[in-house]
C-alpha cells in the first residue's frame, strides 16, 4: 500500500515526524512542490493529483499544515476518488490568516470527504484554534483527535519522533 507523506508551507525539515516516516516506511513517498516557500493552490493540488493517480492502489494520505488544506482542496474539486483514508495535522485556518507566499486557500472547502478522515488538533497552535478544527472536522466528516498542548505538532513543538501519531496513521492503514 502506498503513503502519500503531503508536507505543508516551507516543506518538513529532517527532523520532522513526516520525514522521519518517509524513511522508516518503505511505501512512503513524499509529494514534492516546485517552490515550497511559494504555495500557489491550483499548482499544490495539480501535484497531489498527479501523485495520487501514479499509485497503483489507493494510497493513505498523511498530510501537516498547509498540506491538509491541500488535501481538502484536491477533494473538493475532484471528488476524492482512490484514496484510502487521510491523517490531517494541525491545518492552518487560512480562512483567518494571511500568509505572504500562501495564494487561494481561502475559503477552506467544507464539504464532506469522501474517505476516512482524522483530524489532529492542538490546542496551542498558532495557525488554528481547537475549536475551528472542531468544526472542520465535523464538517468533512473526519474524527478529531484532540493532541492536547502541542502546538503545531512540528519540529519547532519537539515533534520529530511522534509515536501517538504513527498509532493514528496504523488506525487508517
Amino acid at each position: 500500500m502506498s503513503i502519500l507523506i503531503i508536507p505543508g508551507w516551507q516543506n518538513s525539515g529532517d527532523g520532522h515526524w513526516q520525514t522521519r516516516w518517509q524513511a522508516a516506511l518503505p511505501d512512503a513517498v513524499r509529494v514534492e512542490q516546485d517552490d515550497w516557500d511559494d504555495a500557489h493552490r491550483d499548482a499544490w493540488v495539480a501535484r497531489l493529483g498527479e501523485a495520487i493517480a501514479a499509485c497503483s492502489e489507493p494510497p493513505v494520505l498523511v498530510a501537516h499544515s498547509l498540506g491538509v488544506l491541500t488535501v481538502v482542496e484536491w477533494a473538493a474539486e475532484t471528488g476524492g476518488a482512490g484514496v484510502r483514508g487521510a491523517l490531517l495535522v494541525t491545518p492552518p485556518d487560512m480562512d483567518n490568516v494571511d500568509e505572504p507566499g500562501i495564494t487561494g486557500y481561502a475559503p477552506i472547502p467544507t464539504a464532506r470527504l469522501p474517505f476516512p478522515a482524522i483530524l489532529v488538533g492542538s490546542r496551542s497552535d498558532q495557525w488554528m484554534t481547537f475549536e475551528r478544527a472542531a468544526e472542520l472536522a465535523a464538517a468533512w466528516g473526519a474524527r478529531l483527535h484532540d493532541a492536547g498542548d502541542a502546538g503545531h505538532v512540528n519540529t519547532d513543538a519537539g515533534y520529530g519522533p511522534w509515536p501517538e501519531g504513527e498509532k493514528l496513521l496504523a488506525e487508517l492503514r
